[in-house]
């Protein structure tokens, strides 16, 4: 996930192991002055609307002055009408009007210094037209589809408990194998009974084929990169150029033009995704804004919501141009509120927080305690690095090794990452699951979750050299992702001269290290039926040609997803996969001292966490030899063997002598 700088800074790729965390001892002096800027605690920030009529209120506490401008369409026509607003309490202006302007548009301008600053739809833009230029007023409750006021996520108890997809909507959709009619939208994912042409399940009902349990939908948000206004281009992003931060994509709606459509059909995916037992997660970017001067930020109170250098330019840890300032309370307010907006109107179910060590933890421990007050299910993960330097103190920052410190925050393992397929960084590389020993101690820190174990030897690990998490809840574990070489690539260029077989073997292999580990598994979209960006790691702009899953594939590689749905099933039907406290995996893990390299042999005992099997025996053998394992004389059931996989059992084994295929998994289990 190593973030990197991008044309237009049009995303921003996450930062690996460790990423940035050199500190800079330096105090941007410029900032202290936004120090004795008035905190609005108000909750009527924007837009209200109610019987009394419209009120828009807008902090800018530098202004000299601001207005309304009021429009009929979304784009390319003059005001219908200017609103002066007056200065309120708390560094405030308002506006108000008796009539409830609903379908018209409007934007905000201020004039600071003298100076009169360009037309902005403001941060707390809900609703938008085309390419965001322009907010808009509409009646959310109108929005809602049938049966809104019902609808409710999965429960999910413990974070550990969650299988996470991440996908991108065109990729998922887009391709003339989906069977899909709304191609790269929202509703994509509300269309039950598409398949391929072979005749596979995809689309939703695919997901629900597969087991996972939680989707992560790439940036959603309304962001910067793609025309609105010309989507016949084709045009792809990821997304992690944010522009309006509460108000959904254009070109994932059928009608960019249209605010409502957007609301309505992100709602229609949800509450689809809902109703197939399937939660929702979002990844959000509020780490940074598309533009500097001329986001939405600085042209409401300029300089206040980012960091800045001892010189006045713009602090740039996440390598796009600009970072924002969590620490700043109406920064940490915004985010704060932003994401319960989320999660009370659109129900979303999660959230992923790109480059989160930019912001400081008080801000996210505030985030995690306000989605659990809304909904006990909601879980929040991030990327626990930077990619580049920040005036943010080391201590104060949601890096990985401050996770200990932040209650109900999961972060992403480089650890296990870079252990089994290699580094991310250089595509050569092999790791555990390619063959390369030395990186079976790192292997094991993935297993444990980071945490504590008296038989991990933490000196040894590639990235980290202590336990960083206090308990498995707090860990994500994934071998690929959107970001850098998907899986597939990453084998195809680190396996030269290989047959596609041999890394469909490493791929299970790696796969089924993540998710037999403690913590909770992450999966990105397609791996499942072994396709690739042909080689493209930063793919972030490239054409569906490069990102599209073909459908296809899945009967291509039909023993492929077979095994990735048994592996999913196995998890999710074995708490013992899924223990939630450090000394939980203290207790029944029980590494197995092998002397043979690229292999890590141990047993889950003691029911644990509630399992129903008494031990489970698991050996990973990583490398190009057999490998005879000696297993304890009792009654096992060999759940996986040899590239195969089944949760209800492949056959029988007494035990004794066992031999492990190269790169491939043994697991049994007994009940007595």
């Amino acid at each position: 996930m190593q973030k990197q700088l991008r044309a237009a800074c049009a995303v921003l790729l996450a930062a690996s192991a460790g990423g940035m965390t050199a500190i800079s001892a330096q105090t941007p002096t410029m900032d202290t002055q936004y120090l004795s800027w008035p905190a609005y605690t108000g909750d009527d920030l924007e837009l209200k609307v109610d019987s009394n009529g419209t009120h828009f209120t807008l902090w800018s506490p530098a202004a000299d002055g601001a207005e309304v401008l009021i429009y009929d369409h979304d784009r390319n026509t003059a005001p219908v009408d200017t609103l002066v607003m007056h200065r309120g309490e708390q560094g405030t202006w308002r506006a108000s009007v008796p009539q409830q302007l609903y379908g018209k548009f409007y934007t905000f301008r201020v004039n600071v210094d003298g100076r009169t600053l360009a037309e902005t739809p403001g941060i707390w833009a809900k609703a938008v037209g085309t390419n965001g230029e322009r907010a808009a007023i509409i009646d959310f409750a109108a929005t809602n589809p049938a049966g809104w006021e019902n609808d409710r996520g999965p429960v999910v108890e413990n974070i550990t408990d969650a299988v996470i997809y991440e996908m991108h909507h065109r990729d998922f959709s887009v391709h003339p194998s989906s069977g899909i009619a709304h191609k790269g939208k929202f509703l994509a994912l509300t269309e039950p009974a598409t398949t391929s042409p072979e005749g596979a399940a995809t689309g939703i009902d695919h997901l629900r084929e597969l087991g996972v349990t939680h989707v992560h939908i790439l940036p959603s948000y309304d962001y910067n990169s793609v025309d609105e206004a010309n989507l016949p281009a084709n045009q792809y992003n990821w997304g992690y150029d944010p522009l309006n931060y509460n108000a959904p994509e254009g070109s994932y709606s059928t009608d960019p033009g249209n605010p409502a459509a957007r609301v309505n059909e992100m709602k229609q995916m949800v509450q689809a995704l809902h109703n197939a037992g399937i939660g929702v997660v979002m990844d959000v970017v509020y780490n940074h804004t598309a533009g500097g001067d001329d986001s939405n930020f600085s042209l409401t109170a300029p300089g206040y919501f980012y960091r800045h250098r001892p010189d006045g330019t713009y602090s740039d840890a996440s390598g796009c141009g600009n970072e924002t300032a969590s620490e700043r309370a109406m920064m940490r307010d915004f985010i704060v509120r932003s994401v319960e907006y989320w999660a009370r109107e659109y129900h979303i179910d999660g959230f992923r927080f790109d480059l989160m060590a930019i912001h400081d933890m008080e801000t996210m421990d505030s985030v995690a305690a306000a989605l659990k007050r809304i909904n006990p299910s909601i879980f929040v993960y991030g990327e626990g690095w930077t990619a580049g330097d920040s005036p943010l103190p080391a201590e104060r920052r949601a890096l990985k090794q401050n996770v200990a410190q932040m209650e109900g925050i999961a972060v992403f393992s480089d650890d296990i990452r870079d252990a089994i397929k290699g580094h991310y960084s250089n595509a050569a590389d092999r790791g555990f699951a390619t063959g390369k020993p030395g990186n079976e101690e790192t292997v094991k820190i993935g297993i444990v979750a980071a945490t504590a174990h008296p038989q991990v030897d933490y000196s040894k690990g590639n990235n980290a050299h202590a336990p960083y998490a206090t308990a498995p809840t707090q860990i994500i574990n994934y071998v690929s992702c959107h970001d850098d070489l998907m899986l597939t690539d990453k084998l195809a260029l680190s396996m030269p001269g290989s047959t596609e077989a041999e890394r469909q073997r490493a791929a299970r292999l790696a796969q089924t290290i993540v998710f037999t580990s403690q913590g909770t598994p992450f999966m990105f979209a397609g791996e499942e039926i072994f396709r690739d960006k042909h080689g493209v790691h930063n793919s972030y702009r490239s054409p569906d040609s490069i990102n599209a899953i073909d459908w296809t594939l899945k009967t291509t590689n039909a023993g492929q997803f077979d095994y990735y749905r048994n592996l999913i099933r196995l998890r999710r039907e074995h708490p013992a996969f899924r223990m939630t406290t450090a000394e939980e995996i203290a207790r029944n893990i029980v590494f197995d001292r092998v002397d043979s390299p690229n292999v890590i042999s141990y047993s889950i005992k003691n029911n644990a966490n509630g399992d129903e099997w008494k031990e489970i025996k698991i050996v990973f053998n990583g490398s190009t030899s057999a490998f005879v394992a000696r297993i304890p004389r009792g009654d096992w059931t060999v759940i996986a063997r040899d590239g195969q996989i089944n949760p209800d059992g492949l056959d029988s084994s007494r035990g004794g002598s066992v031999t492990v295929a190269p790169t491939s998994a043994l697991i049994l289990a007994r009940t007595r």
